[in-house]
């Protein structure tokens, strides 16, 4: 963890304006603790939208890792069609 993004739950507590302002920048989060464990953790709202859209693209295509290396290695190949519209 962070040091500089991690603080109890009571110290954030009085920090919560000063955090939700921080987090507005990408990729800054804070984490939550609870007795020196994390239980919490605080981000953009634009962020948190961000992974729900990418947990729900890993649901529909669960291998795209390796659907994405078997066309990388197809393109290679030249064993690619040109996609038209019609």
């Amino acid at each position: 963890m962070d040091a500089k993004t991690t603080l109890s739950i009571s110290e954030a507590r009085k920090k919560i304006f000063e955090i939700a302002k921080k987090v507005q920048k990408l990729t800054i989060h804070y984490t939550l603790t609870e007795k020196g464990k994390p239980r919490v953790v605080v981000m953009s709202a634009d962020e948190f939208e961000s992974w729900q859209e990418t947990v729900e693209v890993m649901k529909i295509f669960p291998a795209l890792e390796k659907d994405i290396a078997k066309a990388e290695k197809e393109y290679q190949k030249g064993s690619t069609r040109a996609w038209r519209r019609f």
